[in-house]
């Protein structure tokens, strides 16, 4: 694989075994590649949003979005992570922690723990934490976080209307509100999700 990928602040690299999961053999930028994801990514999300989905909170479902996303990318895409990254929790408690997750927003719908636009933020911040995959997190979290909001008729978040992708002033912003919220202050993440 030539692709030599840079990887800015708050992105996850990929060890070399993953990075050969390249299925492009064409891309050798980080530019090319983050172009050839988007394509992949809108593919994904044109399927999620195609109709309810009533397995959303599964661990099935959760696999079945990420492989969609970028199944036309990656070999590994819907394969949860084996390696440790610098952010995450260890492998082997992936498939646990996102069952209880599921679980977890499951009760928080049915009973109103929160407010619609709360859960689907703590929904968000959890699945990064969590971090289940080699790559693409954050882009899955997103997708996942306004797949909740659509299915429970809320809007879509705005998240902060900036490239989240490459170093952007919305993206810093974007890593200091998932920071506060690592230290249960999820009031940045909430402003930010709905700005502008």
């Amino acid at each position: 694989m030539g692709l030599n990928p840079l990887h800015p602040p708050g992105v996850t690299p990929l060890d070399p075994d993953e990075a050969a999961g390249l299925i492009p053999a064409h891309i050798t930028t980080q530019e090319q590649l983050n172009e050839w994801e988007l394509a992949n990514i809108l593919e994904g999300e044109r399927w999620a949003y195609s109709r309810k989905r009533k397995d959303l909170l599964s661990l099935r479902f959760v696999r079945l979005l990420h492989r969609r996303m970028f199944a036309s990318t990656w070999r590994w895409a819907g394969m949860l992570r084996k390696t440790e990254k610098n952010i995450g929790i260890d492998p082997a408690q992936i498939a646990p922690e996102l069952q209880k997750l599921c679980g977890d927003v499951a009760y928080q719908l049915g009973h109103g723990s929160y407010p619609i636009d709360e859960i689907a933020a703590r929904f968000h911040h959890r699945l990064t934490w969590i971090h289940p995959f080699p790559n693409g997190n954050g882009r899955f979290s997103r997708t996942m976080a306004d797949l909740l909001l659509v299915q429970n008729g809320a809007s879509r978040f705005t998240w902060g209307a900036g490239n989240l992708i490459v170093e952007t002033d919305a993206r810093q912003r974007y890593i200091q509100a998932l920071r506060a919220a690592d230290g249960r202050d999820y009031a940045p993440l909430l402003e930010f999700v709905r700005s502008a």
